[in-house]
């Protein structure tokens, strides 16, 4: 496996760190866009970064603005800060375009967790034709206020937007601290978790705090941008959609209902998973993996065209068959 990592400098003069891995098998399978959640970086998903290599993709990634090595929007680096959604979208733009086209091998994927699936939505709604499918993991299609209620939290963070609190952390939320185990609500698993600790404890410019009123507002915003009848309808590409029964973080119930949405979506819900699929334990990755792979596998193929009406029977329904998972979990 060949590697490099290098910044790339967007419009408004953020640097962007981004990293493309290059698998050594001679017939590649393709190329995979990895967009990291809130918080995260590049490191924090190498383990799913080498399987995709030693199945014959190339990777390529990079941590949004305002985390990981990527510019700091505000000068405590540990608050999480954007003045809008639509400044990521435009920096996978231009990573895209500068970065992963000029070199990606067809077909290219995205693979997305969290907010990094939101941004997706965004993207591939904006930018139709340079992705051919994509792979949502636990999509922050809302945000789980708990314990405040939804309308205590967004009333506040208007108030707040205002009367010039953008800046400040939200209630509840503060610099990075470590978090145990027991206490976390991401996954189950012990040892995927200290990844992103160990990652930090090397390198404590990767940490990131709480969010901020304003990216609290921009995110809201946005997820009344995504929810507006007819937006994700226009997304139609092949789409796996993959939700965790037991979130704490998104709703998955919301991955069902946009799953229904999208003209061409497949949807798998893992009853025993958390928030963080890609970092849960063996046995739900290895879930995770099949259902990936045979959803590459199908999109590889090219969709037959519809057979002709029989003699005196007139065309055809418009309405297509049922496509396999779709609304279904795996068990629930």
């Amino acid at each position: 496996m060949r590697f490099f990592t290098d910044y790339l400098e967007v419009e408004d003069r953020i640097r962007i760190r981004y990293g493309v891995w290059f698998s050594d098998i001679e017939k590649k399978r393709g190329s995979v866009l990895l967009l990291n959640g809130r918080s995260e970086f590049l490191e924090k998903h190498e383990e799913t970064v080498r399987e995709l290599v030693q199945k014959g993709h190339d990777v390529f990634s990079f941590d949004w603005r305002g985390q990981g090595l990527s510019s700091r929007m505000l000068s405590n680096r540990h608050k999480s800060f954007v003045e809008n959604f639509s400044d990521y979208v435009k920096d996978m733009e231009s990573f895209v375009r500068r970065m992963v086209l000029p070199r990606a091998v067809r077909p290219l994927t995205i693979l997305s967790h969290s907010m990094g699936g939101h941004i997706a939505i965004r993207f591939l709604h904006d930018y139709p034709g340079l992705i051919d499918r994509a792979i949502l993991v636990s999509p922050m299609l809302d945000i789980r206020t708990f314990p405040y209620p939804e309308w205590f939290v967004k009333g506040l963070t208007r108030f707040a937007v205002r009367f010039g609190y953008s800046q400040s952390y939200a209630l509840g939320r503060g610099d990075y601290k470590l978090i145990r185990f027991r206490n976390n609500k991401l996954t189950s698993d012990p040892k995927r978790f200290s990844d992103e600790l160990m990652a930090i404890k090397k390198n404590p410019d990767l940490a990131l705090g709480g969010v901020t009123y304003g990216w609290l507002s921009a995110a809201f915003d946005s997820i009344n941008i995504i929810s507006q009848p007819g937006y994700v309808e226009k997304i139609k590409i092949p789409i796996l959609m993959i939700g965790a029964v037991k979130d704490r973080v998104v709703s998955s119930i919301l991955h069902r209902r946009t799953s229904l949405r999208l003209e061409n979506c497949k949807a798998v819900f893992l009853p025993d998973a958390r928030h963080e699929i890609l970092k849960e334990s063996d046995e739900i990755r290895q879930i995770f993996q099949n259902v990936s792979d045979q959803f590459m596998a199908e999109s590889d193929q090219p969709t037959p065209p519809p057979a002709p009406p029989l003699k005196g029977e007139g065309r055809p329904h418009p309405s297509s068959p049922p496509l396999p998972f779709q609304g279904r979990g795996l068990g629930g």
